[in-house]
């Protein structure tokens, strides 16, 4: 079942969400072994993953073999796939150059790495 939810949630969910609330677990955890949970900060975090999870329905198939789960297909009515999007042909959603800008600027902390270390 876990590894299904987390199939739909692959593509329901943006990506920095996901991350924050993986994040976030550690913390929820603890509280729960501590045995707050009815304090304002598990109600704080309870509200937020509620709010991941409005849009995670849909459905996902399994492949089950020796212990194994392999997701084979997955699909929801709130995925953020959408196939006229995930083209690097030009269209008027996508702009090639657009580009080019983010990866200058994410290389940027790679280059002068690389000239410090000269």
């Amino acid at each position: 079942m876990w590894a299904a939810h987390r199939a739909v949630e692959s593509i329901t969910m943006d990506r920095e969400v996901m991350l924050l609330r993986d994040s976030l677990i550690p913390k929820f955890a603890q509280l729960i072994y501590y045995g707050f949970w009815y304090s304002p900060e598990m109600e704080t975090l309870r509200t937020m993953i509620d709010k991941t999870q409005e849009n995670v329905t849909g459905t996902a198939r399994l492949k089950l073999y020796k212990g194994n789960v392999t997701i084979v297909g997955r699909k929801s009515p709130y995925s953020l796939y959408r196939e006229d999007f995930a083209t690097f042909e030009k269209s008027e959603v996508y702009n090639q150059m657009d580009a080019t800008g983010f990866i200058r600027l994410n290389a940027l902390r790679l280059r002068i790495r690389s000239l410090t270390n000269k």
